[in-house]
């Protein structure tokens, strides 16, 4: 494992994430984010690590598009990242899949209609059959077929957290994006969890990020990142 803020910027390459001179504050809080540079190939294992408050999760929201930088480029395998939201939701729809730590399942609909979401948003299914796909990824995932039907509001945090992760899988996305994903397991069931999330990863050519608290979780990973090294972080006169 490696430990580096990323390459160097090569404005002839097409990376999975590029992010350039962006910049980002939240209005009358002092919290400022700077990243100068940070890009991910395509295909990597990368993990982001910082201490709570630290601006991660809105590091995160940058590179997805959730949040709309103030200044800077932020690419998406190639694709500029739009000003307006509704472009911006588009390029997520195509290109990103999120594994929310709250993840961000609709309660009212079942299993498989959650992870069959992105679908109805753009995202490519990547087989003739996304039902299914969508199937086989909750299946590798130890989400069992009875449970296809149920609606997610009676599953356990465990199973939604696969669902969740299968959802952001489904479409084979250019880049999958973690925000501490593995909170609610323990120490076995995360490493199997680990375990699945990479090969299906690795199946889909995708890239992954992810953001834990978890130190240890980061020597699983081909290149830890600390938010530290690669944005400068500012909390205002009164921190």
């Amino acid at each position: 494992m490696s430990v580096s803020p990323g390459s160097e910027f090569d404005q002839n390459s097409v990376q999975t994430l590029a992010m350039k001179d962006v910049s980002f504050a939240y209005p009358n809080t002092g919290f400022a984010l700077d990243i100068p540079q940070f890009e991910l190939s395509s295909g990597e294992r990368v993990f982001l690590r910082g201490p709570s408050g630290s601006g991660k999760t809105t590091f995160l929201s940058l590179a997805t598009g959730l949040l709309e930088a103030h200044s800077g480029i932020i690419s998406i395998a190639g694709r500029a990242m739009p000003k307006r939201a509704s472009k911006r939701d588009a390029v997520r729809a195509d290109s990103i899949g999120i594994i929310h730590q709250q993840f961000n399942l609709l309660p009212y609909l079942d299993t498989l209609s959650n992870v069959l979401m992105p679908l109805a948003f753009g995202r490519n299914g990547g087989s003739r059959d996304s039902l299914s796909a969508a199937r086989d990824l909750l299946g590798r995932l130890g989400v069992p077929s009875s449970l296809h039907a149920a609606s997610a509001r009676n599953l356990s945090v465990g199973q939604q957290q696969r669902v969740a992760i299968a959802r952001a899988l489904l479409g084979q996305p250019a880049l999958v994006v973690a925000d501490e994903p593995t909170s609610a397991l323990d120490v076995e069931t995360r490493d199997a969890f680990l375990d699945v999330l990479f090969a299906c990863v690795k199946e889909a050519g995708s890239t992954l990020l992810m953001v834990s608290h978890d130190p240890v979780i980061g020597e699983r990973f081909e290149r830890a990142v600390d938010l530290r090294d690669v944005a400068k972080i500012s909390f205002g006169a009164s921190q």
